[in-house]
């Protein structure tokens, strides 16, 4: 490897909304930095996702630093006015990545941050913000029997509609956001659709009498003594009720207390569960194993199916970049903190942190202040 190292004071690895936002500030204060995209677009993982994905968050609460939404957006921001809102605002700041640069390694360098690329080209900086993002890499959990499996296995990741499915029996492997919309999307496409359920599930409404639970849980989350998560699990039962006569279990922690201490988002629901009372998307227990016409649950029946959606989330992956990362991450595998300290020190990691009421979006603008604060201040 003899390629003469690119020089740089502050590096951005990920064009995505977590790196969209830094460089957003840090061009707003006219301070240059160098940008790394492996894809060939800004927002890549937001031109992916499914067709009918909105964001569950409301849109003052969702935008950039220092551009809102467009006045005429709705409530909630559908994905294509999303994408189209990061392209702007990519050129809104003159935000130029170098696409199709993917990051192999992260090592120190003297006074300097060293990442290395797949091509093996390097680039040296004081500063590093590593903005690859939560939802990095597909987790696919493996069932024996899989490999016998007649029908087709995909991850959420690959779900775009419901058209390939018609006349088909479904099954969704896991209920959190992600799988109870996707669940709704085949149902109100008359598609058979079920969905496995391992435990207990935190569910809330999107909005309650028109207003978005969001809005009411900011409120709710400033009252003392726990008052706030108290009122939160009342309405989750007044609104949403007992489940578990369709094979569905309450959680028994309040919403925001799961979010805060497992950043495990509890469900939004958008109209799954009206359909799960009215039995056109149907609840069944985990998986044990699969057969060649479909599945054994754990408690032994067979359950024949023609296709298969893993709703089973993603993984951060990012000790794959470091040597050693130990002290740097939680039991996710994600960073502990936006601002590495110690020998992480001028190391930044945004767009990582699940455990806020405000949603990805929302922590992605208040962190990425921190961030670039933090640089511009040394």
């Amino acid at each position: 490897m003899n390629h003469q190292p690119t020089e740089c004071e502050i590096l951005i690895v990920g064009a995505g909304p977590a790196g969209l936002a830094v460089a957003g500030r840090l061009s707003y204060r006219k301070v240059p930095f160098v940008m790394l995209e492996k894809s060939d677009k800004v927002g890549f993982m937001w031109h992916c996702h499914y067709d009918r994905l909105c964001l569950h968050t409301v849109k003052q609460l969702s935008h950039l630093p220092h551009l809102d939404f467009p006045p005429d957006y709705p409530t909630y921001v559908s994905r294509e006015q999303l994408v189209d809102y990061f392209d702007a605002y990519a050129k809104h700041f003159g935000i130029t990545p170098r696409f199709g640069v993917e990051m192999k390694s992260v090592t120190r360098s003297a006074d300097k941050w060293q990442v290395i690329t797949m091509g093996d080209k390097i680039y040296r900086a004081r500063h590093v913000v590593i903005a690859t993002g939560v939802n990095r890499v597909p987790n696919a959990p493996h069932w024996p029997g899989q490999e016998e499996f007649k029908g087709t296995i995909i991850h959420s990741r690959e779900y775009k509609n419901p058209d390939p499915y018609n006349g088909q029996k479904v099954l969704v492997v896991g209920m959190g956001n992600t799988g109870a919309e996707i669940a709704l999307d085949m149902a109100e496409h008359d598609i058979e659709v079920y969905v496995s359920v391992r435990g207990p599930v935190n569910i809330v409404p999107r909005d309650i009498n028109g207003r978005p639970t969001q809005l009411t849980a900011r409120i709710l989350a400033k009252l003392p003594f726990g008052l706030g998560d108290w009122l939160g699990t009342a309405i989750r039962k007044f609104v949403i009720g007992d489940l578990q006569k369709y094979g569905l279990e309450s959680s028994a922690v309040p919403p925001a207390v799961q979010l805060r201490e497992t950043g495990k988002t509890p469900v939004i629901d958008l109209g799954t569960v009206a359909l799960i009372k009215k039995g056109k998307i149907k609840v069944i227990g985990a998986i044990q194993s699969f057969y060649d016409d479909g599945v054994i649950l754990t408690n032994g029946t067979r359950m024949p199916f023609d296709e298969v959606v893993l709703a089973t989330g993603y993984t951060p992956d990012i000790e794959q970049f470091f040597e050693d990362p130990e002290d740097l991450l939680d039991q996710h595998g994600a960073p502990k903190a936006p601002i590495g300290v110690g020998r992480f020190k001028g190391l930044y990691f945004i767009g990582f942190d699940n455990y806020k009421l405000g949603g990805i979006l929302g922590t992605i603008f208040k962190d990425s202040e921190k961030v670039v604060d933090t640089i511009l201040a040394s």
